[in-house]
């Protein structure tokens, strides 16, 4: 008579195992380790930023600023970085923004020079990307290799645990939040039922040592991180919502969805075109991308900046600055960083989630002109409505938009949760309706390319824990 399988421990005795303690002190430790590369990364990027930008226009004689022609040549070496990361570093650079946050499996840890480098480059040399999933692979790949230096066989089960507890620390450092990066992921991977224990607290471990390097590093180095990580915005407290502001909210939330849908698809259009001779076409969507940087500063009079870079930092001196952006500069901006946005998603490497954030903010600058729609509600409903968009995640816009928002109260929460919900129905339906005349959205990866182990940043969850120790 055959023997009866074994089963798995539930998930209840498996958190209390001596095993799964074992992980999670394992998992405190890679979450230091992860913040703090993590930190140095993000540091690296803004300190690439303010001498490219910055200082060296300076010191070679220009002390008012770069000039106009300045991103030009930056983009381009940009372009032949990012290149030379994909075609001849392991893992391609990373994953392809224009696909959103997909998740994956393990990362594995050869990968990792090639992401960061491809994201220094991308997002430190001006491209229209942000460091959110660079930082998420990076952290997974550091995570397993943290954990085979040990000496002893490590299970898939523990070494996949492990890697999400890396991306966990990684991505609460940018948004100065374990909160927001645990749901991010969660959507991302689609965890749940009663494993989601298993990977959760290992996370949310990780996450809050690494929201702790984010509050701390400024006191120990003297340099803060509130110039890159995701902060408040200065909104006006917004009391309730009226039935006209629901109205409004109906309205606006599928036209940001159809923006945001041409943009994305016009990032899986433009990495068809870039993917084959890289060498060439990515100098080439560099320049493209700075060019229209210049003819937006030479319409509207602002700066280059506004175009260029992810738009964290810049979001808040969009909000603080409304009343100097009139109607037409604010279309302009759109315009024009909405294209070199989705140059960037298929041409470079970063993360989607910021740019989207920023134009979303532009939309909502301009919504709140509609009679009875304050900018407090005209900008969260538009934020909203174009990260559920482009990411496709609908709690984690929520809860984005409700980070950025505190100040202006809990008012404006019903408002950004119609307008998520509506924009992302209308993202599955334009998803559809193109998808039954094209067919799939997915990039093809062309055969020039070499294939690379598994790169994807967000670790699928594992079904236990138990073997560890």
């Amino acid at each position: 008579m055959p023997e009866p399988e074994s089963q798995p421990p539930a998930p209840g005795t498996a958190l209390l195992s001596r095993a799964y303690l074992v992980l999670l002190v394992i998992a405190g430790v890679v979450g230091l380790a992860v913040s703090l590369a993590a930190w140095g990364f993000l540091e690296l990027v803004y300190q690439i930023q303010q001498e490219v930008f910055h200082h060296l226009p300076s010191d070679l004689g220009y002390h008012h600023g770069p000039p106009l022609w300045w991103s030009l040549p930056v983009l381009a070496i940009a372009g032949l970085i990012v290149a030379f990361a994909i075609v001849r570093l392991p893992g391609r650079g990373g994953h392809l923004p224009a696909e959103g946050l997909a998740p994956g499996g393990v990362t594995d840890p050869i990968t990792v020079p090639g992401i960061v480098l491809a994201g220094l480059a991308s997002i430190g040399l001006g491209t229209v990307v942000g460091p959110e999933a660079p930082l998420i692979a990076a952290g997974a790949g550091l995570a397993v290799a943290s954990i085979s230096l040990a000496r002893r066989p490590v299970p898939d089960q523990a070494r996949a645990v492990i890697a999400a507890a890396g991306a966990f620390a990684a991505l609460s450092l940018v948004f100065a939040s374990p909160i927001v990066a645990t749901i991010i992921l969660i959507e991302a991977t689609g965890l749940g039922g009663e494993r989601l224990p298993l990977v959760l607290l290992p996370g949310l471990l990780a996450a809050g040592i690494g929201s702790l390097v984010s509050i701390g590093m400024g006191s120990f180095t003297g340099l803060s991180t509130s110039a890159y990580a995701l902060g408040q915005l200065p909104l006006a407290h917004f009391a309730r919502p009226t039935i006209g502001q629901f109205g409004w909210t109906l309205a606006l939330a599928p036209v940001v969805a159809l923006v945001a849908h041409v943009i994305k698809q016009g990032g899986l259009g433009a990495y068809r075109i870039v993917s084959s001779r890289l060498f060439l076409t990515l100098p080439l969507a560099g320049l493209a991308v700075a060019g229209l940087a210049i003819a937006f500063s030479e319409a509207s009079g602002k700066s280059v900046e506004e175009v260029l870079f992810s738009g964290q930092n810049q979001l808040p001196g969009l909000v603080s600055q409304a009343p100097s952006w009139s109607l037409g500069a604010l279309a302009l901006l759109i315009l024009f960083k909405g294209i070199a946005y989705s140059i960037s998603l298929g041409s470079f490497r970063g993360g989607p989630t910021f740019p989207a954030l920023f134009l979303g903010a532009a939309a909502g600058l301009m919504a709140s002109h509609l009679a009875g729609m304050p900018a407090s509600a005209g900008v969260d409903v538009c934020m909203g409505a174009a990260v559920v968009s482009i990411l496709r995640l609908p709690l984690s816009a929520i809860v984005i938009v409700a980070l950025l928002s505190t100040s202006a109260g809990p008012g404006v929460e019903p408002l950004v949760i119609v307008g998520v919900v509506v924009a992302y129905l209308a993202t599955l339906a334009l998803a559809r309706s193109r998808a039954a005349v094209f067919g799939s959205e997915r990039p093809v990866t062309p055969t020039e390319e070499p294939k690379a182990k598994t790169t994807t940043a967000i670790p699928s969850p594992p079904p236990s824990p138990r073997a560890v120790g």
